[in-house]
């Protein structure tokens, strides 16, 4: 690419090197280093006058550092004076804190993206945003890639009798992302609920109260697609599957705890719609709801619903990304063993893996297999250690991302492939 420049930063230099090879093009000179008291800084070794400058860098371990690096390299190329600034953010920082789940809390994505309007930056190519609407953001052009086509492309090839398999969302939060993969791959999908546990809940493999309600036997014998035998649902207790005999430790003291949570949570929110202060319409009661797993709540005893059938089938359990292992864990489970799925693949695009995350789901004999892109740096010394982890190469499409943005040409093909897989 003529008149351009990229440049790879510190938190993926691997995936920055696979993007320049790629495109045709060597890494720009940079001096990164940091100082004694820990500041970053940041040295542009050439002339970048006039030309485009593209900056890689991806969130990572070390996501604070790394992201002010990212902003001292924007305002470097800005000060060089270079014609436009693109920066290419595979796996996007502070994702996750993209809405106010409690009250007095912050919005650091939209903080983020504003910090790197500020520091110059005047296009953002990103990968599977955690949630879409984050686009809006941004004051400059965003471009949101989707890594759909490239697993659903590796689901053809790698996993046998792939047509029969079934996409499951661990969330219905996720449901929009494995219905298009579902839709692309022209299989059937299903989708875990997972929600805390009450006295008097039904046991396992039953329906749940409202969808017994709802069907009589004619119902059940007749040919609507959605029976009861493909509402199953069961216990998770510290986070695994259990069978209905099975005792959770100080059961009682839980959910008097439980209930006690709930009352401070209403009556604090009673309390702030009664007060006289100018925050007062700040938040309420479902402020501190979230579809992500929380880390206490995995010590609770809670009760896992599949909706759908992948009896003697494959389950891929698909998301965004995987951090903790949690749900992923009791999802492989429930398909497993209450619901009689043969395999279960684990397939996301960014293979975040903290706190022995990897290690958890590979020591799951539930998980035959886990699939994740290079969006995030993942240690060799972990990818060595594991036998079910496979990583998908993601740079052919942002370098085409990057190519097609140079030249002026049209993105939205690469948007639409999803539909012609």
């Amino acid at each position: 690419m003529r008149k351009s420049k990229v440049f790879v930063g510190s938190s993926h230099p691997e995936l920055g090197k696979l993007i320049c090879d790629r495109l045709g093009v060597r890494e720009g000179q940079c001096t990164l280093q940091k100082f004694a008291n820990g500041e970053t800084s940041v040295s542009i070794g050439e002339s970048i006058r006039d030309e485009d400058c593209y900056i890689v860098q991806s969130g990572s371990g070390r996501i604070n550092d790394h992201i002010m690096e990212l902003l001292i390299m924007i305002s470097a190329c800005r000060g060089g004076s270079a014609n436009k600034i693109t920066a290419v953010v595979p796996y996007f920082p502070y994702s996750k804190q993209s809405k106010m789940k409690r009250h007095r809390g912050a919005i650091t994505a939209r903080m983020i993206a504003n910090l790197l309007t500020m520091a110059g930056a005047d296009h953002v190519i990103t990968m599977d945003l955690h949630a879409a609407q984050m686009q809006g953001f941004f004051t400059k052009p965003v471009d949101n890639l989707y890594a759909g086509p490239t697993l659903a492309r590796w689901i053809r090839l790698n996993i046998p009798e792939w047509r029969d398999a079934v996409v499951v969302s661990k969330n219905p939060g996720g449901t929009k992302r494995v219905t298009a993969l579902a839709d692309a791959l022209k299989i059937n999908f299903a989708m875990i609920n997972t929600d805390r546990r009450r006295r008097n809940d039904y046991p396992i493999s039953r329906a749940s109260p409202t969808v017994l309600g709802a069907f009589d036997e004619d119902d059940v014998n007749s040919s609507d697609p959605m029976t009861l035998s493909e509402i199953r649902t069961a216990r998770v207790v510290q986070g695994h599957v259990v069978d209905d005999d099975y005792e959770a430790p100080n059961d009682e003291d839980a959910e008097t705890s439980h209930a006690s949570q709930d009352n401070e949570v209403m009556y604090s929110s009673v309390y702030s719609l009664a007060s006289n202060h100018d925050h007062a319409l700040g938040g309420t009661i479902d402020a501190t709801g979230s579809d992500d797993e929380d880390e206490h709540a995995v010590a609770q005893e809670r009760m896992i619903t599949l909706v759908g059938d992948v009896k003697d089938r494959t389950a891929i359990i698909v998301d965004d990304m995987i951090d903790r292992p949690g749900s992923f864990i009791a999802g492989a489970e429930h398909c497993r063993i209450n619901c009689g799925a043969k395999k279960v693949y684990v397939i996301a695009t960014h293979g975040v893996f903290v706190d022995g995350c990897l290690e958890a789901m590979e020591n799951s004999w539930c998980i035959d297999h886990i699939v994740v892109t290079n969006t995030f740096p993942i240690p060799p010394e972990q990818r060595n250690r594991s036998n079910k982890l496979t990583i998908i190469d993601i740079s052919p499409l942002l370098a085409e991302c990057m190519r097609r943005n140079h030249y002026g040409e049209s993105i939205s093909q690469l948007f639409d492939h999803m539909m012609t897989i």
